[in-house]
């Protein structure tokens, strides 16, 4: 890195496109200001509602309480509606609110949604389910949670896929995660395929658009990047694939970081192409914070490289679609 005294060397920056929120993520934001506005604070929201601590901060200083558990509403504010988190929740946690009687709003990405029904359907037609997925995370907790227990195994890598031991090997359908790595989530298939060929898949793809789409915006940046930056949190499922879809896609480095100030400019080292994209929850506004940061230390070029683009644009509960959001609060949702 060039010293300030110094005239600055020059790096590329690509700039992934598509970045950053997608359309489940936009509308989750969306509804917690949404129920603020009509409500009032406090909001109270299951979880975080999305994998960002710069969107979950931002949320709170508008008036949102953040809890893991409904037993953390106090009384008192239990007619405050509680909104559960964009990745899904198990039948167990609407139950529990009417039991408690609260009034909640789902933000559950309808794409998740989407994932559970498909479930649902090979349950009820009489198949174990098999998902694909990361064990503790959120949407396969709310995944799994969806159906009674025993009725869903969970599969990880290859080699769970080859140890798997199924009920019935003949009366199986799979579902996955929406957030996974493309490729390694088709070496799963394959080699489940290969072991029980009467697997049923889902009626539609379970990944979202956004997280293939993310990946293959990083898989054709990465060749030749010094370093590949993603923007993300370290919980965030589809922030970590895109740091190993960079890798694998050519990238000498890439790392995860979740504000500029996370940089290690000492460990950069030489560098003249850098890669940059986001994750789903990652705001824009962070991203062009880096844009910045790299500026103030090196004479940078951006460079767009654009694949596809996105217009999908999900609705709000209906309770909340009357409420008028102001050109600040726009601002706030699109992470700008």
């Amino acid at each position: 890195m060039a010293s300030s005294t110094a005239a600055k060397s020059q790096i590329t920056i690509r700039l992934c496109g598509p970045r950053g929120f997608c359309a489940g993520v936009d509308r989750a934001i969306q509804i917690v200001v949404l129920a603020l506005k009509e409500f009032g604070a406090p909001v109270y929201v299951r979880h975080e509602i999305v994998h960002n601590r710069y969107v979950v901060e931002g949320l709170e200083a508008k008036g949102a309480i953040f809890v893991e558990e409904l037993g953390e509403i106090p009384p008192e504010h239990r007619k405050q509606p509680v909104v559960f988190s964009a990745h899904g929740v198990p039948k167990s946690v609407p139950a529990d609110a009417d039991q408690r009687n609260l009034f909640y709003l789902d933000a559950t990405c309808p794409l998740v949604s989407k994932v559970h029904k498909q479930a649902m359907r090979h349950h009820r037609l009489g198949r174990h389910v098999v998902l694909i997925g990361h064990a503790g995370h959120p949407e396969v907790i709310g995944t799994m949670g969806q159906l009674p227990e025993g009725s869903v195994s969970l599969i990880e890598t290859v080699e769970d896929a080859d140890l798997y031991v199924p009920p019935d090997p003949d009366n199986l359908g799979y579902v996955t995660q929406t957030t996974l790595s493309v490729d390694d989530t088709a070496g799963v298939i394959k080699r489940l395929h290969e072991r029980f060929p009467n697997l049923t898949a889902p009626a539609a793809d379970s990944i979202c658009y956004a997280t293939t789409n993310r990946q293959e915006a990083v898989k054709q940046a990465a060749p030749g990047c010094d370093l590949f930056l993603i923007v993300g949190a370290p919980n965030s499922s589809n922030s970590k694939r895109l740091v190993e879809v960079a890798l694998r896609a050519g990238a000498k480095k890439s790392v995860l970081v979740q504000r500029a100030s996370e940089i290690d400019w000492e460990a950069i080292g030489d560098i003249s192409t850098v890669g940059l994209s986001a994750g789903a929850s990652a705001p824009e506004v962070i991203v062009n914070e880096i844009i910045e940061a790299f500026r103030e230390r090196y004479d940078a070029t951006v460079e767009l490289a654009d694949t596809v683009e996105e217009n999908e644009n999900f609705l709000v509960n209906r309770e909340l679609r009357h409420v008028e959001l102001t050109a600040a609060d726009m601002a706030f949702v699109n992470g700008e």
